[in-house]
């Protein structure tokens, strides 16, 4: 046998033995797989070829659940860079979520995968049941009880979004979108640098924004205090979000302090406003909808309105110092 033979027969024999890619045929397809381990995003519990995990600086509160985020580019494109909004990802890309908790049942609980298809982003969740996750449409509740970071053990009822309320959350101009995965969300001053040299990013400017982490007690107080808003409220409560004609924006990079809330009056929150006059009144947080609708958890009055059944004490605290702080006049 001549050593090139031998040298292809080796490589054939490696080929073979690797696991399969992520299957991006049925990412682009029409079809819904009824089962997660379907797209190959992970081989024996490790992310497959392309498949990087990320995190945020700030993440949206979701009654104190871990979790695990991940992105997947199929080989040979990447997504390009955009100093606002999220990035541009190419038709696709799938983002995968789960969903856990300390001290619950061993393993994820849920998973939520955005797939980017050539029609749009479509949002589809998966159930854990043993070693698969099943897709879930119409939603689903499941008990769980955990103990939250403070030490206080929790008992909830877990909301599985079905897949209409995963669009009053995702939604941009009328269109289904990632929220998290922005460039400021994702600059920790090394993520995006990684994510350029896996191939699944085209850049990452030196001066890429960056939104601070909300709980960092060196970043500035506003600073802080309007990432967490930003995140937790901003993807509907924005110029272009679902929220927009309550004329009230959270976006980080919105600079108009009454649309902000500052001395803004509520466009239509009846019973929600609690019988107060402004979304925000400077230094005065108990006078204040924005803080009073995130420090309940009654049903048409608690804010965000999806996503939490508990009050994020700590978030509330840093939205009270924020408003505290504020100069009166």
């Amino acid at each position: 046998m001549t050593r090139t033979l031998a040298l292809v027969l080796a490589w054939a024999l490696l080929a073979s033995a690797a696991p399969p890619g992520v299957d991006d045929a049925l990412i682009l397809g029409e079809s819904l797989p009824a089962r997660l381990s379907e797209f190959r995003f992970f081989v024996n519990g490790r992310p497959n070829a392309r498949v990087m995990p990320y995190r945020l600086n700030t993440p949206l509160f979701s009654d104190h659940a871990e979790k695990a985020r991940y992105l997947y580019v199929p080989r040979g494109k990447s997504a390009r860079y955009t100093a606002a909004g999220q990035l541009d990802f190419p038709v696709g890309t799938a983002l995968i979520k789960s969903f856990g908790y300390p001290g619950a049942d061993a393993g994820p609980i849920e998973t939520r995968v955005l797939l980017k298809r050539a029609a749009g982003w479509v949002a589809l969740p998966y159930v854990w049941t043993g070693a698969d996750a099943e897709l879930k449409r119409g939603g689903k509740r499941l008990p769980v009880a955990f103990t939250d970071p403070g030490g206080t053990p929790r008992a909830i009822s877990y909301a599985v979004p079905n897949t209409n309320q995963c669009k009053e959350c995702h939604q941009k101009a009328g269109a289904l979108v990632p929220i998290g995965p922005t460039a400021a969300n994702l600059n920790d001053g090394r993520q995006l640098a990684a994510l350029v040299v896996a191939g699944l990013l085209d850049r990452a400017p030196a001066d890429a924004p960056r939104l601070p982490r909300w709980d960092d007690p060196g970043a500035p107080l506003e600073a802080r205090a309007e990432a967490y808003l930003d995140v937790n409220c901003g993807h509907c409560h924005a110029r272009d979000g679902i929220a927009s004609n309550s004329g009230l924006y959270l976006a980080f990079d919105e600079r108009d302090p009454v649309a902000r809330g500052r001395l803004k009056r509520p466009v239509a929150a009846g019973r929600g406003s609690g019988g107060l006059d402004f979304a925000i009144v400077p230094g005065a947080p108990e006078r204040s909808i924005l803080l009073h609708r995130m420090a309940t958890t009654e049903p048409g009055v608690a804010m965000p309105e999806l996503g939490r059944t508990l009050v994020h004490e700590e978030g509330v605290a840093l939205i009270r110092d924020y408003i505290k702080a504020m100069p009166a006049g």
